[in-house]
């Protein structure tokens, strides 16, 4: 496995999850309609995947089946939310996701591996909540998810980083091992080694922040904020006084902090964040609106 790995950082490959493929232009076609097998039409001749086999551009490196289960359970998956993996491999992410009800989309270049995946949904019964696609990954319109799985290299999460922050604050979104640059993750976690894998162990987790970053009207001031991912500071003019903000905090769409003595705590909405301000152990209510 080692061999591989050098092999592949030396050849500047794309670790997709399920799939270590090669970035090239061939390797990004524009995407393919889904298909589902026909009910009761026989399956062609069972494709089987090896672990770092070569084909078009790919070398194929599976996600164990225990890190598949911590980083669902890491994004707290439910039957309530639209899952998108990227680069999807054999589908063991998409099916597993759709086994807890979720409707969930493979997103995956190689069409054997596509063909598979539906077939092994099929199998797991279901192939009505999983859905598959032969498609490029840059693409793929993602703004329905609500939690997005991935097991790329650092390179390419830096490409997909934009994409990622643009989608609705608190969409979920888990890496196998790799990491967003100087994106933080909020949470890390590691998996139990299954299927003789002691490597790709480790699950982060971020939530995508709503955007705060500038100047916003409300009844205490001026308020400005800083933004940098999830981590903010900034401060409140109140008549030209200025009170610096601490401990702020976003987590999707929830924003808290403190400032000469209030505690804020608010929900974001666009352009405007509704909540409480507690001071002396007073609560009232705390309206923003954001004007530049």
């Amino acid at each position: 496995m080692k061999s591989l790995c050098s092999i592949t950082f030396a050849t500047r490959c794309v670790l997709l999850a399920g799939t270590l493929a090669v970035a090239s232009p061939a390797a990004h076609a524009q995407p393919a309609p889904s298909t589902k097998p026909a009910p009761g039409k026989p399956a062609a001749t069972e494709y089987k995947p090896e672990v770092g086999q070569e084909g078009k551009d790919v070398v194929w490196v599976p996600t164990s089946q225990a890190l598949v289960n911590k980083m669902l359970d890491m994004a707290k998956l439910t039957a309530a939310d639209i899952h998108y993996d990227l680069g999807s491999g054999d589908g063991r992410t998409v099916i597993t996701a759709a086994k807890r009800g979720a409707r969930a989309y493979g997103i995956e270049y190689n069409p054997a591996m596509v063909e598979l995946s539906m077939r092994a949904a099929a199998k797991e019964g279901v192939a009505e909540r999983a859905t598959f696609a032969k498609a490029d990954l840059f693409e793929t319109d993602l703004s329905r998810a609500t939690v997005v799985t991935l097991f790329l290299l650092p390179d390419i999460n830096l490409k997909l980083r934009p994409k990622i922050l643009d989608l609705k604050p608190g969409t979920r979104i888990v890496s196998n091992t790799f990491t967003m640059g100087e994106w933080e993750a909020d949470e890390t976690g590691t998996a139990s080694s299954d299927e003789g894998t002691s490597y790709y162990r480790t699950a982060l987790l971020w939530i995508v922040p709503a955007k705060v970053d500038g100047v916003w009207k409300s009844a205490q001031g001026d308020i400005t904020f800083k933004q940098e991912f999830q981590k903010f500071g900034g401060s409140i003019n109140v008549g030209g006084a200025l009170t610096w903000m601490t401990a702020g905090k976003l987590r999707g769409d929830r924003i808290t902090f403190s400032a000469g003595g209030t505690q804020y705590s608010g929900t974001v909405a666009g352009d405007t964040i509704t909540g409480t301000a507690v001071s002396g152990g007073t609560s009232r209510e705390w309206l923003a609106t954001r004007s530049k």
